[in-house]
Parts: C-alpha cells; structure tokens; sequence
C-alpha cells in the first residue's frame, strides 16, 4: 500500500522512508534525513542524524524514471556501507578501541571488494559457466533462462545459508522492526511500540523483493540484448566477453527493477498484482524474523530521528522523549492529521 492520507479533501502521498538493518539496530532514511539507531553493550540506544538529500531530488536528470533507481542504488550503498560500519563501533567498541590510530581501514576496502567479486562471480559468472556448458549456449533466451533460473537458486540458497547464522539472524529481527516501524509510520499510526509490534514483517518495497526482481528483469533484458547483440556485432568469443559486455548495463537493471517495484508497491493490495508481490514475501520469510519489542523501540528510535526536520546533525544517546509535544507534526502522525 503506498503511503498517503487526506487533507483538506484531498489523498496526499506521505514523504516515503526506506531503510535498512545493521549490526544491533536500523538504519532508516527520509526525504530530509539518514538516521541510524543502535543498541550498544550496556543496553543504551545510540543515534546518530543528519541532513541527506538525494541527488535525484538535487539534479533534474538524476530524476527522471530509471535513472533515479540506478542513482539511488549507489547512494544505498553508499548509505548502508555507512550505516554499518558506524553500527560495528557502537556494538563492538573493544574491536573499535583495536582499529583506532590506523590511517587507512584497509579491513574495510580489503572486505568490500571481497563483497563485489564474490557476488558477480557468484551470480553472474557461474551461472554464465553453467548455462555455456549446455546447447543452449546459442539461443540467448534459452540461455538466459537456464542462467537466470540458477541466479534466482543460487540467492535463494545463499540467504537460507546465512539465515542460519546467529548474528545474521538477529540482524533479520532487525530488518523485521524496520519494516514494522514504516508500517507504522505510513498508517498513520503514533510511533510507539505497540502500533510498531502490531504491524507486518513483509513489506512490498524490501530490498529482498528488490533483489529477486533485478534478477528476473537481468534475465529477461540480457536475453534481449544479446538476441540484438548477435544479430548487429555476432556471437560471444566467450563466457568472459559476455560478462564484461553485461556488467555496465547492471545499473540500468537496478534503475528498472527500482520502477517496477514502485508500481508493485502501488497495487500491493489488489488481486490482480499478487503474483508480483508474493514471491517477495516469500523471500522475506527467510530475510526477515519476528523482532522483539526491544529491537523494535530501537527501529523506532531510528525513524524518529529520520523525520526530524530542520536540524544539524546528531550524535549521542537516543532522544526518547523529541517531539512528543514540541514537535507532533514530524514525530507523530495522528490519523488524518
């Protein structure tokens, strides 16, 4: 269901917030701001705001359709690579009092380029192998959907596997409260506990749901792509030249999957559009878990402090009591307010 609310006798879209779990919290971003809220070892709720405003809503041409997905793609990770690594401070500060003094966190470079090798290789280039080991290797629709249905298998597979890893799963609880807590929030609902707890673990715009269209849009575009590739330039030396071929068009399937999964979003609650949304639930039930209310306060700590307007940045312990009073046209939205 897409955000929205009436004023004045009209339906107005509420300002959408995404977010994001990390280690012992949740990242959440609005229109105006990214706040993230973590839960340190003594049991406190760390936070820490500041202003954000995407490029796409700064730079006309960063805005237009399929464009403002690819960009916004970068600026998640960018976010989330972030979000994380201030997350491991707060929950880990021994580890942190270890890394201190260093110039350079080679660690940190050393695992995201880890990170990016490991998901072409794993999902571009073994099913690239696997579908060039078949006679399907001349029929660029058959051989994308040998390749893309291994795709699909193989993220499938990768997140039950991680799934079955303590912290991985507690990070799960958390991607659980964030969606929760948006729920809340674009019901209209005051942002307390209860109204968060209440609330559906699934949400139609997750980065999970995200994912799985990407790869069905890469396996359907490519397949295209290299119909008309073989027709105007001719076959693939091999495996690898196909690969190097694909790789720059990944942002331009990200920026498609990001539209169409806006239009999910719209019709989420229609009939008519449940083959397109339940596949994501289904995924969601391995990429999330039902959090507990302790980990949903913390979610909640977060998207307040996302929606705090017209402020500096933030850093220090949470603000529990901010805009309860002061400021109840950001913090609580009563319904139709």
């Amino acid at each position: 269901m897409s955000p929205s609310r009436r004023r004045n006798g009209r339906e107005q879209r509420k300002p959408m917030v995404g977010g994001q779990a990390v280690l012992e919290g949740v990242m959440m971003r609005s229109p105006w701001r990214v706040a993230v809220a973590v839960r340190s070892p003594d049991g406190a709720v760390i936070t820490r705001g500041r202003p954000f405003v995407s490029l796409t809503k700064r730079r006309k041409l960063f805005g237009l359709p399929v464009v403002r997905g690819a960009i916004g793609l970068f600026e998640a990770l960018r976010i989330g690579m972030d979000a994380l690594s201030w997350s491991a401070r707060i929950a880990d500060p021994e580890s942190e009092e270890k890394r201190r003094g260093k110039p350079v966190p080679w660690d940190t470079v050393l695992s995201i380029t880890f990170a990016l090798v490991l998901a072409v290789g794993l999902f571009m280039l073994v099913p690239y192998l696997a579908a060039s080991a078949t006679p399907a290797e001349q029929n660029p629709f058959l051989f994308h959907l040998i390749a893309g249905g291994l795709r699909v298998t193989l993220l499938i597979l990768y997140m039950v596997a991680i799934s079955l890893l303590p912290d991985i799963t507690r990070v799960f609880q958390y991607h659980g409260a964030e969606h929760k807590s948006i729920f809340a929030w674009e019901r209209d609902l005051e942002l307390v506990n209860g109204n968060a707890c209440a609330m559906s673990r699934f949400h139609p715009r997750c980065g999970t749901s995200f994912l799985l269209l990407a790869a069905v849009l890469t396996m359907i575009g490519f397949a295209f792509f290299d119909a008309a590739w073989a027709v105007w330039i001719g076959d693939y030396a091999n495996v690898f030249q196909r690969l190097l071929v694909h790789l720059p068009a990944i942002p331009l399937i990200a920026g498609l999957a990001y539209e169409v999964l806006r239009i999910v979003e719209r019709h989420a609650d229609e009939p008519l559009w449940q083959p397109l949304v339940k596949p994501g639930f289904s995924l969601q039930r391995i990429t999330t878990r039902e959090p507990d209310a302790a980990q949903v306060d913390v979610a909640l700590h977060s998207l307040r402090e996302a929606l705090v307007k017209d402020e500096g940045a933030h850093e220090g312990p949470a603000r529990c009591e901010l805009g309860a009073e002061d400021r109840p046209g950001e913090l609580r939205q009563p319904a139709h307010a």
